[in-house]
């Protein structure tokens, strides 16, 4: 049997617990069980309180990482959509230089596989290949469109100075102002009414009545009309001090101010005015002189 004596000053006199008694034992037992209890929900409570503000404040990080991670991306977006712009306005000022290209390949007549605009350049090498940042790739970008630009600049110049030869050349009288034969040349003849040597300023071509005189090079009609000896007569200034005369034509198509096209249709052959038959007077002046329009015609015999 287990007694215990508990002595205290506030006790008059000790107190003896004889847990043989089962009445002490009870009580005993249920007071131990009490005191264990309140000490395991203070502790339980406790410990859950510490977990409650753990839990809080991972969610606070976790607010905090994820408004990173939305910034990062976001931020990582705009870099994507900006590249994407940039690489969209290459994309099309590559188109506008491979047509450019094409188009004066072209009219430049360069040689087939000379230049191919339409085929990507072959390329090589055995280099390390690595990731690229973005500020490099956007610095890169720049440059790239820098060469554009000059090259775009470059093909402008190309093209005006071929835009301007072509002028030139659609200015020079190269064409026959109708299909038929020379029956006479420029320069000293006979004349074919007195007899006598006379100076011829143009040279005569064959022609039926009412054939279609045609422009031997574009410009504007400076006279549309009859002329003594000529009959009826078309003048074109082709600009750069050429002009052309027409003579002896039975109808005039075109009047004065007319802007004409190379091979345009500017009379009706005929033989008015002082002439032996149908054909066509023909005349090229070099800023007011006549020449021998020879020269511009068998230039583009090839």
């Amino acid at each position: 049997m287990v007694n215990i004596i508990i002595v205290s000053k506030f006790l008059r006199t000790p107190v003896k617990l004889a847990f043989g008694n089962p009445k002490v034992a009870v009580t005993a037992s249920a007071l131990v069980l009490g005191l264990l209890g309140g000490m395991f929900a203070a502790g339980f409570a406790s410990h859950a309180g510490g977990a409650s503000v753990q839990i809080a404040a991972l969610k606070q990080d976790l607010g905090h990482q994820q408004a990173a991670l939305k910034a990062a991306r976001d931020d990582a977006q705009r870099e994507i959509n900006a590249i994407a712009a940039r690489v969209g306005e290459l994309q099309a000022q590559a188109n506008r230089l491979n047509a450019l290209g094409e188009r004066l390949t072209h009219d430049g007549k360069l040689s087939d596989g000379e230049f191919k605009f339409d085929r990507v350049p072959g390329m090589g090498g055995d280099e390390e290949v690595s990731d690229v940042p973005a500020g490099d790739l956007l610095k890169s970008l720049d440059q790239l469109q820098l060469q554009f630009d000059q090259s775009g600049s470059q093909l402008s110049v190309l093209e005006s100075m071929m835009y301007n030869k072509q002028l030139q050349l659609s200015a020079l009288p190269t064409a026959r102002p109708v299909p038929g034969y020379i029956t006479s040349g420029f320069g000293s003849r006979a004349d074919p009414f007195s007899g006598g040597q006379a100076h011829h300023m143009g040279i005569d071509f064959d022609a039926n009545y009412g054939d279609p005189v045609r422009a031997a090079a574009g410009g504007v009609v400076v006279f549309s009309g009859n002329k003594s000896g000529f009959g009826n007569v078309v003048e074109i200034d082709h600009g750069n001090g050429y002009s052309t005369l027409y003579g002896h034509n039975s109808k005039l198509v075109v009047r004065v101010g007319d802007i004409v096209r190379p091979g345009q249709v500017l009379a009706r052959a005929g033989s008015t005015g002082r002439s032996t038959g149908p054909h066509v007077h023909f005349e090229v002046h070099v800023n007011g002189r006549p020449v021998n329009p020879r020269k511009f015609l068998d230039s583009v015999r090839g």
